[in-house]
């Protein structure tokens, strides 16, 4: 079959699988699946607060079991080389406290082996991961997290405050601290013995100066927690009492952050936390915070049958609105009208999901209308830049023919462009949270959640929106500041690195898409040099694959194999700047139509991207979006050629 008739032929398949796809209330709805961490937080949280759900308990054993290695141990995504530490001892910890798996088993044998083999729980890095084993009893608070709870009551205007860490930081932070500062154990009768895997740990936390204790301090980390201990010397009250405001303040600051399903921050690692503090405070399991928060878990569940055996997964945070703004967008630019019923429902469904309450956002942008979208359903407080863009992209054609929309779309530009950042780039959600001097804080991952700074993934993708759908360009300040904060943050190599995609390709394509846009010169010797390397990393197949290990590496990692949203980022980025199809684009797209028809891991290899070395998200639905927007921009710029 010709090229052409095999695009066109693939584009109205998947156009009309789509809309059959469609739910009732206008929504599409996909699996966010972040591997098996929140699985075993449950787990853990459920048997701790002795909370009667045993088939799910059963369930997610299950699951979690599936996944373990012939070693013994688990791996955050297929290539990570031996396994993965923090992951193997969560992994572990669950499935002993489920009740459904014992120490002497052989698989378990070897994963307490693959652990030990590793340090033991000594050297478990994941913030959250040393969260749930210090609040059941089975290692000490690391001492950098020993962060006195009075740091919470510090004024914005202090040099450091509370406020100065990114939102994700912040919802997490608040129950981790709190219980820290209670010192109170939950422990059962049926709470795991997990001693076999630990160095020598007494149960007794001490209280020392955090930063007397870590190994690795650096002289801005003692500036660091010398500003918070001073700041806090200066709050006018009496130690005991101002602990008392402290306690006080943590516990207001989750109750008034619960979203109406009862999750926290409709994140279900705020939530577990959150539960677990609010028991140390003395919370009964039946209270109503408790259980709305258990039934916001449970809605956040995502069941797929997968030959007859029903597979559970907790979605950390349902992408329903991401998935429904991005679907309705590539059905849109592959050709269906605005006034189709899909689109039509679609657009209702995300009109009334735009934000209208000011959340924490608005500290630094105080004189913002809101306007913007989040990524779930739930999600009220706190919308984010690439829901929002993705949002406006999917309403456009609507509100050129329906003045009703026009309001909506105004607000949702209108916190757009509000939340660049002074370095002319958009961080993803919340302007101005850039002290870098939080990225080195000694835990686990701290550059990449402490803080919310400008990306070139995030400006990419902001101009695109800008450009190619709001129509504006260079002759715009705000473009042009833009436009400069990325191509003074490229790689030596011509690439770009994509904070919240794999990695270097996302980057890359981000970038790319962003500047051809808004019209900048596709001759720019960046340009050019982002174009010969995504032609040097394509694969012998004609696909493109970058592998998680390049998030952790901070350098580009071939894969190995392609996958579908990877090469459709690659080829869309290409079509974007090239005016003729190269034979590399050409391969590119032969492979891609190729990959459509495929369903093996590197279809369901996580594309996106959370926390380095520790969560990735395969997106069930980016097999379906990119690809379809890529073949459309080829179809659109080529087909006539």
């Amino acid at each position: 079959m010709p090229v052409w008739a095999q695009v066109n032929e693939e584009i109205h398949r998947m156009t009309e699988m789509l809309s059959g796809m469609q739910r009732d209330d206008g929504s599409w709805r996909f699996c966010f699946e972040n591997g098996i961490l929140t699985d075993a937080y449950l787990i853990i949280v459920l048997r701790t607060l002795e909370l009667p759900h045993e088939e799910l308990i059963q369930q997610l054993h299950a699951r979690i079991i599936s996944k373990q290695e012939k070693n013994g141990a688990w791996k955050v995504y297929a290539d990570e080389e031996d396994g993965n530490l923090d992951t193997t001892v969560y992994a572990y910890y669950a499935l002993l406290f489920a009740g459904y798996s014992s120490k002497t088993d052989e698989t378990m044998e070897k994963a307490a082996q693959f652990i030990r083999s590793k340090g033991g729980l000594g050297q478990v890095k994941n913030l959250l991961t040393q969260a749930f084993l210090a609040a059941t009893g089975q290692s000490p608070w690391p001492a950098t997290l020993r962060i006195p709870l009075e740091f919470l009551l510090l004024p914005a205007s202090s040099p450091i405050s509370f406020f100065d860490f990114s939102n994700y930081a912040r919802i997490h932070f608040v129950p981790i601290l709190l219980m820290v500062s209670l010192q109170s154990p939950l422990r059962t009768k049926a709470t795991p013995d997990l001693s076999n895997l630990s160095n020598n740990y007494t149960g007794s936390p001490s209280r020392h100066h955090p930063m007397k204790e870590n190994k690795e301090t650096t002289p801005e980390l003692y500036r660091l927690f010398d500003e918070i201990h001073n700041g806090i010397k200066h709050l006018a009250s009496l130690p005991g009492q101002l602990h008392k405001q402290a306690v006080k303040y943590a516990e207001q600051y989750m109750l008034e952050r619960i979203e109406s399903n009862g999750t926290l921050f409709s994140y279900a690692s705020s939530t577990l936390l959150m539960m677990m503090a609010l028991a140390m405070l003395g919370y009964d399991k039946h209270h109503p915070v408790m259980t709305a928060a258990l039934r916001g878990l449970l809605s956040m569940m995502w069941y797929s049958d997968a030959h007859t055996i029903t597979e559970v997964h907790l979605q950390n945070s349902p992408s329903t609105i991401w998935d429904t703004a991005l679907l309705s967008y590539a059905l849109q630019q592959a050709g269906t009208s605005p006034n189709h019923a899909a689109i039509r429902q679609s657009v209702h469904y995300l009109r009334h999901r735009q934000h209208t309450k000011k959340g924490d956002w608005s500290i630094h942008a105080p004189y913002t209308v809101p306007g913007g979208w989040g990524f779930s359903e739930s999600n009220t407080i706190n919308p984010d830049v690439d829901d929002t863009t993705a949002a406006l992209r999917a309403i456009h054609g609507t509100v050129l023919h329906e003045p009703t929309y026009q309001d909506a779309w105004n607000r949702g530009l209108n916190w757009v462009l509000s939340m660049q950042n002074r370095d002319g780039g958009w961080p993803a959600f919340e302007k101005g949270i850039t002290n870098k001097l939080l990225a080195k804080l000694p835990v686990d991952g701290a550059s990449a959640a402490a803080i919310d700074p400008s990306t070139a993934d995030l400006t990419g993708r902001t101009l695109e929106f800008l450009g190619a759908t709001a129509g504006l360009d260079m002759r715009h300040r705000f473009i042009r500041r833009g436009t400069d904060w990325l191509l003074e943050n490229q790689e030596a190599d011509g690439s770009w690195f994509g904070r919240w995609g794999i990695c270097y390709i996302y980057g890359t394509w981000s970038a790319l898409t962003g500047l051809m846009a808004v019209k900048a010169d596709p001759e720019l010797p960046a340009v050019r040099k982002a174009v010969d390397w995504l032609l040097s990393i394509q694969n012998d197949d004609g696909g493109w694959g970058e592998s998680c290990s390049s998030d952790c590496l901070e350098r580009y990692v071939p894969l190995g194999a392609s996958t579908p949203s990877q090469t459709a980022w690659a080829l869309d980025a290409l079509t974007a700047v090239h005016p003729k199809p190269l034979p590399a684009m050409e391969r590119g797209l032969e492979q891609l139509l190729h990959q459509l028809h495929k369903d093996d891991w590197t279809t369901r290899y996580p594309t996106g991207a959370g926390l380095p070395g520790s969560v990735y998200t395969h997106y069930h639905s980016y097999r379906h979006i990119w690809p379809l927007i890529a073949l459309t921009q080829y179809r659109k710029k080529y087909e006539t050629l």
